[in-house]
């Protein structure tokens, strides 16, 4: 069998991390046994779909590097096979017209309500051998609705929760066209998994309750049925759905808030799955070692703390180069002065290993890159009669040292033994005078990347 799964998201939102992390598993799933992953656009619902919304989660896809084989299709763009197969079930007899009105068919459910049973439609239309149908109301167009099967149950062995058995009466029949002739969800979900031969349909478990109905018209159009694994949910780290109150849910928030791709994927694919004790990972292992055994039964929690630890991992990793393209847009936002200033790259170098995300990297690095401004209070603490001396022959030492790392260090050991000072008594000052912050990186690696004459025409205005 050609694996064939799709992820097929509504366009009425973001892409959030729910279904980012069904995209991320459907896709795996495809490259782990060579077969093909499929995107599609369910954009049936004209009220609330949006194009903002459709780019929104192409945006969502590229960002994330989780690339479509076949799509993206989309289903507005299919009506005429939607309405073709209505026209073939209507002429089987296994859909038929539905002429009750909204009202009448609320007021079934409520007499059904009262009398202590599951609200539904009443089968009023549903044509039976004997049964003479109600007259039909002039000018009120019709809905179609499936002829469900009456008796027996749905049952399917679901690769996440085990087998779902169903019973046939707990279902009404389906409305498959509107009015207007319009399909409705359920039946463009089925028709599209059909026609594009999708094997494995991957999806939240908030669609349990349709994967009955979509199975009874698969059967009734005599398809091949796929394999269904439905994802528990994600929740927030206080046990509730996750929602905005819990921070970013969409997907672009993230790369606006400094997180990289590579970060988020591997943090997702551990939300509901697991291979042995592994939490660091490429992709390539991920869908090497991908599979639907391991998939969790129970709700994943989301966990803000381990995706920026991991979103370090992945930032201490990361080329100097592909990282100044992050940052420097923002640190040019924030005034950042490059002329005469130290390699932004190096910089980056120096500093990536201490910040969670690239955001905080572009606010770490402006250290270099905009003037000091120590305060007075910061000025008379650690400039004084112990370190203004030492300081002094600092500088005069600094016109002649070889301008690199080990040398720097070599020579400001000298000094604090020439001047009987410990290093915070040194490294502090230099730290204020050079960068008007009191803590930064080694100070000899920060006095480097300065370069000479920048070092000391900062010392110049104070000592």
């Amino acid at each position: 069998m050609i694996v064939r799964t799709r992820f097929a998201p509504s366009p009425t939102g973001y892409l959030h991390l729910g279904g980012a992390r069904t995209a991320l598993f459907s896709w795996a799933y495809a490259r782990h046994f060579g077969g093909t992953f499929i995107l599609r656009i369910e954009d049936t619902d004209l009220e609330r779909s949006t194009p903002e919304a459709v780019e929104a989660i192409l945006q969502g896809m590229d960002w994330l590097g989780l690339s479509h084989d076949e799509g993206p299709f989309y289903q507005m763009q299919r009506m005429d096979r939607y309405r073709e197969v209505v026209a073939q079930m209507l002429a089987a007899g296994t859909a038929y017209y539905c002429y009750s009105s909204p009202e009448e068919v609320e007021a079934m459910r409520e007499r059904l309500r009262a009398a202590g049973e599951k609200p539904r439609y009443d089968g009023t239309w549903r044509p039976a051998a004997g049964k003479t149908l109600p007259a039909i109301p002039a000018h009120r167009k019709p809905v179609v609705r499936f002829k469900n099967p009456l008796d027996g149950d749905v049952s399917w062995d679901d690769v996440v929760k085990g087998t779902i058995t169903i019973s046939n009466r707990e279902m009404d029949d389906l409305v498959i066209a509107r009015p207007d002739g319009t399909p409705t969800y359920n039946f463009c979900v089925v028709i599209d998994d059909w026609d594009m031969q999708i094997t494995h349909v991957i999806r939240g478990d908030d669609h349990v309750n349709n994967t009955p109905r979509q199975i009874n018209i698969l059967k009734a159009l005599g398809a091949t049925l796929p394999l269904y694994g439905h994802v528990p949910m994600i929740l927030g780290a206080d046990g509730e759905k996750l929602s905005k109150r819990h921070g970013a849910v969409s997907v672009m928030d993230y790369p606006a808030q400094g997180y990289l791709p590579e970060a988020m994927l591997n943090y997702l694919a551990r939300l509901g799955w697991s291979h042995g004790d592994d939490e660091v990972f490429s992709m390539d292992q991920f869908c090497a070692w991908f599979d639907l055994d391991h998939l969790s039964k129970s709700p994943a929690q989301f966990n803000p703390e381990k995706l920026a630890w991991l979103n370090n991992h992945y930032i201490k990793l990361a080329d100097n180069a592909r990282l100044e393209s992050l940052v420097k847009p923002l640190m040019e936002k924030d005034g950042a002065d490059f002329v005469n200033a130290p390699d932004l790259q190096a910089v980056i170098g120096l500093m990536k290993e201490r910040v969670n995300t690239t955001n905080e990297l572009a606010v770490a690095a402006m250290l270099f890159y905009r003037t000091p401004e120590p305060t007075a209070d910061f000025l008379v603490q650690h400039l004084n009669e112990l370190s203004r001396p030492a300081l002094q022959d600092f500088a005069m030492r600094c016109q002649t040292v070889e301008w690199e790392k080990e040398a720097l260090s070599a020579m400001l050991k000298e000094v604090l033994a020439a001047h009987k000072l410990k290093m915070p008594q040194m490294a502090m000052p230099l730290r204020l005078l050079l960068t008007g912050q009191l803590h930064t990186p080694s100070i000899d690696a920060v006095i480097a990347l300065f370069g000479r004459e920048t070092v000391l025409a900062r010392m110049a205005k104070y000592i």
